[in-house]
């Protein structure tokens, strides 16, 4: 499992790249996924995703639904206009900052 820290600063990526895959997601689908993605290495908690999910949501990037399911409640999470313009964006961000953090770290690639 990764540090909280590196979670941390790309749990909006994560976030806005699933969102993009799909039509929408609740907030546990999406903890579930990165999971089921990453066989286990990134586990995002509550504390971290629904604080990241509000922040998207008053920006604009993301929009909220809510959907009584039975007798529960599940607010779904979809994309903006803006936000699918700020996903793609972000993921480029990161591709670049991967690319330049292999530079600095002096990272060789792997041979198989």
């Amino acid at each position: 499992m990764y540090s909280s820290e590196l979670i941390k600063g790309t749990l909006k990526t994560i976030v806005l790249k699933l969102l993009s895959e799909t039509k929408q997601m609740y907030g546990y689908e999406i903890t579930l996924k990165v999971k089921e993605l990453t066989s286990n290495k990134i586990q995002i908690t509550e504390g971290a995703l629904y604080p990241t999910l509000h922040a998207l949501e008053k920006e604009g990037i993301v929009s909220a639904e809510v959907i009584n399911i039975g007798k529960r409640v599940r607010k779904y999470y979809t994309l903006t206009p803006k936000g699918k313009k700020n996903a793609n964006e972000k993921v480029n961000e990161f591709i670049d900052y991967i690319n330049t953090m292999k530079f600095l770290l002096d990272i060789k690639p792997q041979v198989g």
